[in-house]
């Protein structure tokens, strides 16, 4: 799904198209593969940190060792969205090497040592990957980028139209990524239901301000991309919202704030601060990745133990 999904979404550029779900097809295989082995590297380290009498073992392949390492695929391919089309092969390849190893790392320390609850994602794999995307934006050729007179970032009829087939993919599969390593039938089903409640109330939001700052015209780069912002946000708390309008209200401000940052953040870090963010993730990932871990905080203060209970009433 993400493969896919993202592939799509690559295509946007009208000059870098082919090259850009060429890497993307690539180094998310790539990144799947060595992520196996970094997660497995740097869990045996935790449980060592966390047992001394812990001993170390082969890595288990299993359908969730397969899941976590799509889940670092993931984290990379949103880096990658930063540095879109201003990157050569061999620069991804090394790229994408050196964030899974911090991924993995990351990953570890916010899941055994804090203890986070994360099922879709919205901490370890979204706000990672944009920030380490962004950061990575800044040391590839940001000024030549915004200078670019062809265009770079920029998309054509043609490519926008495939790569909204990329965001209608992942509209109706984001709901399997969230619940992809969950447990437990009630918690699986609140995560598919917060999950579309979310990301249909964030599309609304977003062709409502699409409209609304381009006078009246749907603005193609923020319906290809904070249509999406409601499934990200909600992806920490997804399986411990137990009532209708959280999700939706959580999805809609995502969508609110994703659309304005494609309308006038991106610009104005390009003009005030030199950063060139070609897909514009720390809009689409970054900031609803944020939202989303501090919604479960407060959410997961609530109370475990009240969740099976309240989804019943609510949802039945």
């Amino acid at each position: 799904m993400i493969f896919v999904g993202f592939g799509f979404l690559m295509v946007f550029l009208k000059n870098n198209s082919w090259c850009s779900i060429g890497f993307n097809y690539l180094i998310a295989c790539w990144a799947l593969q060595i992520c196996i082995l970094f997660n497995g590297f740097w869990h045996s380290i935790m449980m060592y940190h966390e047992d001394p009498d812990f001993h170390w073992h082969k890595i288990h392949l299993n359908y969730l060792t397969l899941i976590n390492g799509d889940f670092g695929a993931g984290a990379v391919l949103i880096s990658f969205g930063a540095i879109l089309g201003k990157c050569s092969f061999f620069q991804l390849w090394v790229m994408a090497t050196i964030e899974v190893f911090f991924y993995s790392l990351n990953a570890e320390i916010l899941l055994v040592i804090f203890k986070v609850f994360d099922l879709g994602g919205s901490m370890v794999i979204h706000t990672f990957g944009a920030f380490f995307g962004v950061s990575c934006a800044i040391f590839y050729q940001p000024k030549a980028a915004i200078e670019d007179k062809y265009g770079m970032g920029v998309g054509n009829y043609l490519s926008d139209l495939i790569s909204m087939c990329g965001t209608l993919f992942l509209f109706c599969h984001w709901p399997s990524f969230n619940t992809a390593i969950g447990a437990g039938a009630a918690g699986m089903h609140r995560a598919i239901i917060n999950t579309y409640l979310s990301i249909t109330s964030s599309a609304i939001a977003s062709l409502i301000v699409a409209k609304a700052t381009h006078k009246g015209k749907l603005e193609m780069e923020i319906v290809l991309n904070a249509s999406l912002a409601g499934a990200v946000a909600v992806g920490s708390a997804c399986d411990i919202i137990v009532r209708p309008f959280g999700a939706m209200l959580l999805g809609f401000v995502a969508g609110v704030i994703s659309s304005l940052g494609f309308a006038y953040l991106s610009k104005y870090l390009q003009q005030k601060f030199g950063l060139h963010d070609t897909c514009g993730v720390l809009n689409l990932h970054g900031m609803p990745g944020l939202i989303g871990g501090f919604v479960s905080a407060i959410v997961a203060s609530r109370g475990e133990g009240n969740f099976g209970s309240q989804f019943d009433y609510y949802y039945t």
